[in-house]
């Protein structure tokens, strides 16, 4: 007879076992805040032309969003993070949160602060991934043409030669030191050579070992037969599958482009659809665990509420080596922390870099949550619910 799964994401005191009294009314400062759009809007404006100008709001951004979002301005500084979360049986998705200028040179210096971030991993107990972007070591142009399938030139073929080279020393570190590589889709117009790059480290990298996932955006329609596509692929290459499943980043972006141009939108119709394929794609996986690895990204309760379940019904070990889920750093604790209660694998995407260099990640992350307004009243219920529990 099988057993009951006992979990629950509504119990505020496992979601927040891990803040002080101090640390639970800032970030019930900082929601109530974010939850304004015309607040947001403005910070948007105002805060990189107040960068520019050099005027003294570094430390206000880093004593707040910077603090909620990101583990510090180094991997020294982020290691407190790691360490106070490893604590709480939580791990960790290393994640350099600079947005990557252009050139070649900023593309090979990029190399060496993800072999670094690798070796950092490697030395913890509980940081089991680094993330990468193609576009930090790729001209956006280049996977442009790329993608739409045009004939490079010589000096750019000798580019995209480069291009490879970068993304094969990181995951040549990462199997090395058995650190596993997200490599972050992108906009659907530059996703093809994104995919194909990832195929190839995952053919060359993934033998024994899942080293090298590649991420499966849901909001598009295309992707549950592309993750079938691509676990066909695999099996047919004698290689393992990783399958990292987010819902997706660019859908504003996405169809306002394909509105402009006249194609048809690559989104899918409406929320129902991509939660419906999202799910799939999460029980496509667990019935394949033999010969692909899962990483579950998400904040959306009832996916993880299911994945977890079905590794239960299914017999497999919570702690499961080849499944695992993940939030972002500073939101819905009251997943990450109540899975990691109850035995299965988490981490937190945990972005780190100066604040000046984070800011655009930062601005995007705060413009994101305004767009999620179901999620963002839910985080705030549960922080003030842990607020009355604790009589503060």
């Amino acid at each position: 007879m099988k057993t009951q799964l006992s979990l629950s994401f509504e119990n505020t005191a496992i979601a927040f076992e891990s803040k002080t009294d101090k640390e639970l009314k800032k970030a019930n400062f900082l929601f109530s805040n974010i939850g304004k759009p015309w607040l947001v809007k403005l910070g948007g404006i105002f805060t990189p032309i107040a960068l520019k100008l050099h005027l003294p709001i570094t430390g206000i951004i880093k004593s707040t969003i910077f603090e909620q979002f990101c583990g510090g301005e180094t991997l020294e500084e982020a290691s407190k993070a790691v360490a106070h979360l490893h604590k709480f049986h939580v791990g960790v998705v290393l994640d350099y949160g600079v947005e990557a200028m252009e050139g070649e040179e900023n593309y090979d210096k990029a190399v060496p602060e993800f072999i670094r971030a690798i070796q950092f991993a490697a030395s913890k107990p509980n940081v089991p991934f680094v993330s990468i972007k193609i576009t930090g070591f790729a001209r956006f142009s280049l996977l442009e043409k790329l993608h739409a399938g045009e004939t490079l030139t010589e000096s750019e073929q000798q580019e995209y030669a480069r291009v490879k080279k970068r993304i094969y020393q990181i995951c040549e570190a990462a199997a090395k030191h058995n650190v596993w590589v997200l490599v972050d889709a992108e906009e659907s117009w530059i996703q093809q050579p994104v995919d194909d790059l990832t195929d190839e480290m995952m053919e060359l990298f993934n033998k024994q070992t899942v080293i090298v996932y590649n991420t499966f955006q849901m909001y598009r329609h295309d992707r549950l037969a592309y993750l079938k596509t691509s676990f066909e692929k695999a099996k047919a290459k004698g290689y393992l599958l990783g399958a990292k499943l987010v819902r997706g980043a660019y859908m504003e972006k996405e169809r306002k482009r394909a509105e402009e141009m006249g194609y048809p939108s690559p989104i899918q119709p409406n929320k129902e659809a991509t939660d419906r394929d999202y799910n799939a794609g999460v029980k496509y996986c667990i019935e394949r665990l033999q010969d692909l690895a899962l990483f579950v990204g998400t904040h959306n309760e009832d996916s993880c509420m299911l994945a977890a379940t079905l590794l239960h019904e299914n017999g497999y070990e919570h702690q499961h080596p080849r499944v695992s889920f993940s939030q972002l750093y500073g939101m819905s604790d009251n997943i990450s922390f109540n899975l990691a209660h109850a035995g299965y694998r988490v981490s937190k995407y945990l972005p780190y870099g100066p604040v000046r260099d984070v800011l655009p990640y930062l601005l995007r992350r705060a413009q994101e949550n305004t767009s999620m307004s179901g999620q963002m009243g839910r985080e705030l219920s549960f922080i003030k619910e842990e607020m009355k529990r604790r009589k503060m």
